[in-house]
């Protein structure tokens, strides 16, 4: 398509179609970790134009809420308490600034050795395993141990919204194929209308234009220390995004604006995002299909998507009916959801050629899931690793000491 003549309102429509996109994931992570919806679309408007800014706007990238936090955010929240958990998550882009000065250094090659398949898989797959509990108990209408929704009417609800974004995610066609979450959440929403459990109260005394709630971080470095490895999946999920992205362009983005600069873009974007509460952003593959499917390659198209985002957190009434989604409308999406994460691990040990028969790939991998999934903690004073931060370490630890079987003549 060429975009140097397409209209203004062109642009704008594809931009609104890229959030429509990126819509449903964005503010899911929010809903489940307790953080703010509304600082979550601002977010990541703020956190698209940084990246845009940082590569020259070359690009065609959307950053949204990164599932990888979720289980940390959570865990951070019960043991540090919401202000040190928004510190945290800002300090987490100092290992985007580390990743950014080692490519710039060495090459990104290095980040492929240091972060090889046998070390991300896994850890991918804890970041989804390990909130299995997590998604079940909000399917069955469970709030922790408070059972806020009678079960028969939860697991129904559950079941509709899960079968709603399955048959998208499989039969649908087009732009449509690419918002299953969508679908469900809104499938979902009317039945729970029908049955009686959304309260509308909180709608009905929301302002139509608000200024959201921002966030009061604090720098607890125990907290901070927790925080700053889970930031290792998602690096490697940015690296496949921009090379994802290049494929669908036809365009290096690595060696022009280089992966350096979009590493420290999207570390940039978690930096601030953090500071006033909104959750860390990271690349959507999503957004990536939607480029696919509408062969729209023009990077402004993002500033729109971003705009939009914008415009959307200030919209009172809208931030309020997030809220009011129940509890297992998410559940049922989230099942399928954190199975796919799980999903995604598994394919990246497969697609690395990661054989198991090697006793060596077979320790990193054994050990990774079982701390991670298992949630086993370390604590030495202030300082605590647990679930998918524990984990993460570990598995490069792992692969850096561990000797190489001998090769048989």
């Amino acid at each position: 398509m060429n975009t140097a003549t397409e209209p203004v309102w062109r642009t704008a429509l594809s931009g609104a179609q890229i959030l429509f996109v990126a819509f449903g994931a964005t503010v899911l992570v929010p809903l489940l970790t307790g953080l703010n919806p509304s600082l979550a679309l601002l977010g990541a408007g703020i956190g698209t134009l940084i990246f845009q800014f940082c590569t020259k706007r070359q690009v065609p990238i959307y950053l949204g809420s990164s599932f990888a936090f979720i289980a940390p955010v959570i865990y951070s929240v019960q043991t540090w308490g919401m202000p040190a958990t928004l510190g945290a998550l800002a300090a987490a882009s100092f290992f985007y600034y580390v990743a950014a000065a080692l490519v710039k250094w060495r090459g990104v090659e290095f980040i492929h050795r240091l972060l090889p398949p046998v070390v991300i898989g896994p850890a991918v797959i804890v970041i989804g395993l390990g909130l299995a509990q997590v998604a079940v108990g909000m399917a069955t209408g469970k709030a922790g141990d408070a059972q806020v929704i009678p079960y028969e009417t939860a697991i129904s609800i559950a079941a509709i919204s899960l079968l709603a974004t399955m048959l998208t995610a499989i039969r649908a066609r087009g732009l449509l194929k690419l918002v299953p979450i969508l679908v469900g959440v809104a499938v979902g929403y009317v039945v729970s209308i029908f049955m009686g459990i959304v309260d509308f109260s909180k709608v009905t005394n929301a302002a139509w234009i608000a200024i959201p709630e921002f966030g009061k971080p604090e720098f607890n470095m125990a907290a901070i220390l927790f925080m700053i490895p889970v930031a290792i999946a998602p690096i490697v999920e940015h690296v496949g995004g921009v090379l994802a992205i290049g494929s669908v362009t036809g365009k290096d983005y690595t060696e022009s604006p280089g992966l350096h600069r979009t590493l420290f873009g999207d570390g940039l974007a978690v930096n601030v995002v953090g500071l006033f509460g909104g959750p860390p952003v990271t690349t959507y593959g999503e957004v990536t299909g939607a480029v696919m499917l509408t062969k729209n390659f023009n990077p402004v198209v993002m500033t729109w998507a971003a705009c939009f985002a914008i415009l959307m957190a200030f919209v009172g009434k809208f931030g309020a009916v997030l809220q009011t989604i129940p509890l297992p409308v998410m559940g049922g999406i989230m099942v399928l959801l954190f199975g796919s994460i799980a999903g995604i691990g598994l394919k990246t040990i497969m697609d690395g050629r990661v054989e198991l028969s090697n006793a060596r790939n077979l320790c990193i991998v054994s050990v990774t899931l079982v701390t991670g999934i298992g949630g086993l903690g370390v604590t030495i004073g202030s300082f605590s690793l647990h679930g998918i931060s524990l984990c993460g370490v570990l598995a490069v630890l792992l692969n850096l000491v561990l000797p190489r079987e001998p090769e048989h003549s």
